[in-house]
């Protein structure tokens, strides 16, 4: 875009995007060739915090629930706009279940190539759905015509999506009897359970130690888990005992927000009993926290069999 103030002319880079948080704004700045145009950033949400990030690097964006703002040599425009309604066929595609599932199922092994029917049949999900969904990630800017991931957008715009509640019992299961482990769907490997299996998947802090991101993990380190569903949960507080303040808690657990996060196991390692969660499911946990977790990300380089995507 070319803007013109009283003969003076600008180039302004213009990027469209559908949400864009602090994260996604320092990225974009960081990606910049260096040239001299100005970026502006097109979205449906500009959150507070992106605002801030942009008007301190002297970069402009429009959010189109209402404010448009853009700064560059010789020019300061900020103003309230109309809010730009946009068509109820455009949606945001992570904000249900099967966006987080396709999200998530690229960004597991984001080199492949995947088409609309292969990832419908692995999702159990219909062609219909997965075509629309796949087609607002790639408007998005998020993914490529060959449905593969644009370098760590995908995942940054995932994270304000992933669930980040968790339950706290004060007793942790009795790892020795089956009974419980089979009444709690736990799946451990070594009761039999193997790769592909369900079942209980660790995260948090002990899992993202048990893979070498560079966290330090206390001896008394309360285990944080997934588990497959809220049967699951139900049974947990009536076995274990609902803790009535994380301070009393033996053991948190959490709802997995798609199927993979209790498939996609690893053995335990380090970590102790529990199988781990993929490390893609522990980065998104870790993500949450803009604070010390995104600290872990910058310098986490995970083992060779699996691809950084943060």
């Amino acid at each position: 875009m070319l803007v013109d103030p009283d003969g003076v002319a600008l180039r302004v880079e213009v990027v469209r995007r559908s949400l864009v948080t602090d994260e996604v704004a320092r990225r974009l700045l960081d990606a910049r060739d260096g040239g001299d145009a100005t970026l502006m950033l097109d979205a449906d949400r500009v959150t507070q915090g992106a605002r801030s990030v942009l008007d301190a690097a002297h970069a402009g964006y429009l959010d189109r629930r209402g404010r448009l703002s853009l700064r560059a040599p010789g020019l300061f425009v900020t103003a309230d706009i109309e809010p730009v309604r946009t068509t109820a066929a455009r949606s945001d595609a992570l904000a249900g279940r099967a966006g987080a599932e396709i999200a998530a199922t690229l960004l597991l092994d984001p080199a492949r190539r995947r088409g609309v029917r292969e990832l419908g049949r692995e999702l159990g999900r219909s062609a219909g759905t997965v075509s629309h969904l796949l087609a607002l990630l790639r408007g998005d800017g998020l993914i490529g015509q060959d449905n593969r991931p644009l370098g760590t957008e995908l995942f940054w715009a995932l994270v304000p999506r992933w669930p980040s509640a968790t339950f706290s019992f004060v007793r942790a299961p009795d790892l020795a009897d089956p009974v419980q482990a089979d009444a709690l769907r736990m799946g451990l490997f070594d009761h039999g359970a193997g790769p592909g299996s369900p079942g209980w998947a660790l995260t948090g802090t002990l899992a993202a130690a048990a893979y070498g991101a560079p966290v330090a993990a206390r001896r008394d380190q309360v285990p944080d888990c997934y588990v497959p569903d809220e049967i699951t949960l139900r049974r947990a507080e009536r076995l274990l005992g609902a803790a009535p303040s994380g301070n009393e808690a033996r053991i948190t657990l959490r709802l997995a927000p798609v199927p993979s996060v209790v498939t996609l196991r690893t053995p335990a390692g380090s970590g102790g009993p529990w199988p781990l969660a993929h490390p893609l499911f522990v980065a998104l946990d870790l993500a949450k926290d803009a604070g010390r977790g995104r600290e872990v990300l910058e310098h986490w380089d995970p083992a060779e069999e699996f691809t950084r995507v943060w």
